[in-house]
């Protein structure tokens, strides 16, 4: 349908008419005059002049009008569109240190290192957070923001895809993995600021202390969920056929401390399927959408009378309104 966004303008059509009856007339000008008995053959049929100059009113009209409804705004509204309005910016903290390179994990049927799992499950649980912004933090030695928040889930997956480990240093700096997600969410208006972080470590550099980073966190309103994985010792062989058990530096004391302090919840996958158990629960704790909008796609159309009254100026303004000849009809005599 098509609506006008400032109908009051239609008020200034009369306009011309008032101005033309409440104003005075402008003073005859002086001008010479040559008295032509015969001014009737000269000029020819009365009634054509008259009927250019009614055209040439009309269209004076027209353009007018035309004006006036461009400046009105008519637009083209859409049939209505239900928007999910997003409840959640959610950042996804990934460690990639060097013990995320660790084979102690299996999918589809083979092993595979932790930070393959991660993408998996975490890329799964990317694709059903539709309409919330998502974010992406990658640590090791360093925190490294990857993606800024955004609606735009398909750059996410992408960026988390391309994540390989060692990327941000072999160590594992927790805190400064909270402290630069964080940082990105306080930036944002939105009420539910949530944080997922996932690592297979305990804190080891940074320049900030984990539960000192959860303290700011809560302060900031900002909920961390922390999942640790790689809980379980594997057996591997050795160049001596023996095998030994490799087991996990884990802190689930401090990421469990950092969960509580911001009213979160604590989390330990040591297989994938937990790990996948773990991302469904948190679509349940931290629902995506919580509510529906109506929108409606505008296109504004004012450029059409516009154009048409600039179209109609031109031509009188090429053409000429039809003028009074400055001639007077003598009586008589010459």
């Amino acid at each position: 349908m098509i609506s006008l966004a400032a109908p009051w303008v239609l008020l200034f059509l009369p306009l011309p008419l008032l101005v033309r009856r409440l104003l005075p007339a402008a003073p005859p000008r002086a001008v010479a005059a040559l008295r032509l008995p015969f001014l009737r053959e000269v000029q020819g049929p009365s009634g054509a002049g008259r009927g250019a100059k009614r055209s040439s009113h009309i269209l004076a009209w027209l353009a007018w009008v035309l004006l006036v409804v461009a400046a009105a705004q008519p637009q083209w509204l859409g049939d209505p569109l239900r928007l999910p309005v997003a409840g959640r910016d959610l950042m996804l903290a990934v460690d990639v240190s060097g013990s995320m390179e660790q084979d102690d994990y299996r999918l589809n049927g083979r092993p595979v290192n932790r930070l393959s799992v991660v993408k998996a499950v975490a890329g799964r649980f990317i694709a059903r957070r539709e309409g919330d912004r998502l974010g992406l933090v990658l640590f090791g030695t360093r925190a490294y923001l990857q993606t800024p928040l955004t609606y735009d889930r398909a750059t996410v997956q992408t960026m988390l895809d391309e994540a390989v480990i060692g990327l941000a240093g072999r160590d594992t700096a927790i805190g400064d993995a909270i402290a630069v997600a964080v940082k990105r969410l306080k930036e944002q208006a939105q009420d539910d600021r949530v944080l997922i972080l996932l690592t297979d470590g305990a804190n080891t550099v940074g320049n900030i202390a984990p539960l000192d980073a959860a303290r700011v966190a809560a302060r900031a309103g900002v909920r961390i969920y922390t999942i640790g994985i790689g809980g379980s010792p594997v057996g591997v062989p050795t160049p001596f056929g023996m095998l030994t058990q490799v087991g996990s530096d884990l802190d689930p004391a401090t990421l469990s401390a950092i969960a509580s302090e911001t009213g979160g919840r604590y989390f330990e996958a040591t297989d994938t399927e937990q790990l996948a158990q773990i991302y469904a629960e948190l679509d349940r704790l931290e629902p995506s959408v919580r509510d529906t909008r109506s929108f409606r796609p505008m296109h504004s159309l004012f450029m059409w009378p516009a154009g048409a009254a600039l179209i109609i100026s031109g031509a009188l303004a090429i053409f000429g309104l039809p003028r009074r000849a400055p001639i007077e009809q003598a009586g008589g005599d010459a």
